[in-house]
């Protein structure tokens, strides 16, 4: 049985300037958000939501918050809206540890791909 996807579209220049505004703060929900959407999508738990709040505080565990969203996340959701498959691992993990909003905004802009 599939669980249905939860409705999270943001903005991703509200994801960035709402980082930044709250130093950080908003993304551990946005974190907690995304896991759940990608956890859906998915149809098994890809992120945890233990990995997804505490990789808002910590950044090796951001990193691998970004890795399994990469990684195992993303591909899920352009398979699900029909976009060839493609790994961003790297890219989010190199963007997560040096601009962290940034990273999210990549992510939120795929994800918003889900409610066309």
């Amino acid at each position: 049985m599939t669980q249905p996807i939860p409705e999270f579209k943001n903005e991703p220049v509200l994801v960035l300037v709402l980082g930044i505004v709250t130093c950080g703060l908003y993304l551990i929900y946005w974190n907690m958000k995304v896991a759940g959407v990608i956890n859906a999508v998915a149809g098994n738990e890809v992120v945890s939501q233990p990995i997804a709040i505490v990789s808002g505080l910590c950044s090796p565990v951001n990193l691998y918050f970004y890795y399994l969203v990469g990684k195992d996340g993303l591909p899920k959701v352009y398979e699900k809206v029909g976009e060839p498959g493609k790994d961003q691992s790297v890219l989010l993990m190199i963007l997560g540890l040096l601009l962290p909003m940034v990273a999210a905004m990549i992510v939120q802009g795929d994800i918003n791909k889900l409610y066309k």
